[in-house]
């Protein structure tokens, strides 16, 4: 699964390409929003008009992310290996924790 890679090298790499400050921002934001979208469309099976937020979470979460990416001026890492969608998470917990 992680291609002959450590965790830390997946997270370099992928910093490589989240250096403008305003890409960081909003991966800062973004990152949380869609995982907060799982987490409340998990809980719309118990209550049905939640996934009306959990889409608007969704939406929203990926448009910091490709705003960002303007600013930055390249293509999100995903687009060239989908495992980067699960190293942007561990990006974030690391920046969070002040390690990115």
């Amino acid at each position: 699964m992680l291609g002959g890679r450590t965790s830390e090298q997946w997270i370099a790499q992928y910093a490589t390409s989240h250096q403008h400050p305003v890409n960081r921002f909003c991966h800062t934001f973004g990152i949380p929003l869609i995982l907060l979208s799982i987490a409340v469309f998990a809980a719309s099976i118990f209550r049905h008009r939640l996934w009306m937020y959990a889409l608007g979470l969704f939406v929203v979460g990926w448009i910091f992310q490709f705003v960002g990416h303007a600013f930055e001026g390249k293509p999100p890492e995903f687009l060239s290996d989908w495992r980067f969608l699960f190293v942007g998470v561990r990006w974030w917990w690391a920046k969070i924790n002040g390690k990115a």
